[in-house]
C-alpha cells in the first residue's frame, strides 16, 4: 500500500491489515452483521467473513497498491491494483465500502 489516500480509518485499517496478512485485525474492521461480496459470492456476519479472509489468504499471495478513492456519504470506493499468484495478475479492482461509524458494514469487490 504505497499511495497514501485520505481514507476513513476503518478502510485504512482494512488495507493495512491486508498488507500485513493479519486476519484478526482485518476482521476487526467489520461490523458484527457486515456483508462481503467477492468473486460473485456473498458472506454475511463475522464468522463467514473470517472464513472468506482465511480462504483468500490461503489460496492467493498478493500485494495491494491503492490507486484512487471517491467518497459519497457513507460509501467509499477504492480502486486498487492487486499483483500476485492468481490468474490475470495484475488486476485493478474496486473495493466499495459502506461504513457505519467506525465499522465496515458492506464490502463489494469487483
Amino acid at each position: 500500500m504505497s499511495l497514501k489516500l485520505d481514507l476513513p480509518q476503518p478502510i485504512t485499517a482494512y488495507f493495512d491489515a491486508t498488507s500485513r496478512g493479519d486476519v484478526d485485525a482485518k476482521l476487526a474492521t467489520f461490523d458484527e452483521n457486515a456483508r462481503v461480496t467477492d468473486e460473485r459470492q456473498d458472506y454475511a456476519g463475522r464468522a463467514a467473513i473470517r472464513s472468506w479472509i482465511e480462504d483468500t489468504a490461503r489460496r492467493y499471495r498478493y500485494t495491494v497498491e491503492l490507486r484512487d478513492a471517491t467518497t459519497t456519504g457513507a460509501r467509499t470506493v477504492v480502486s486498487a491494483e492487486l499483483t500476485g499468484d492468481f490468474p490475470g495478475s495484475p488486476v485493478v479492482l474496486d473495493f466499495a465500502f459502506t461504513l457505519a461509524g467506525s465499522k465496515i458494514t458492506r464490502l463489494e469487490i469487483g
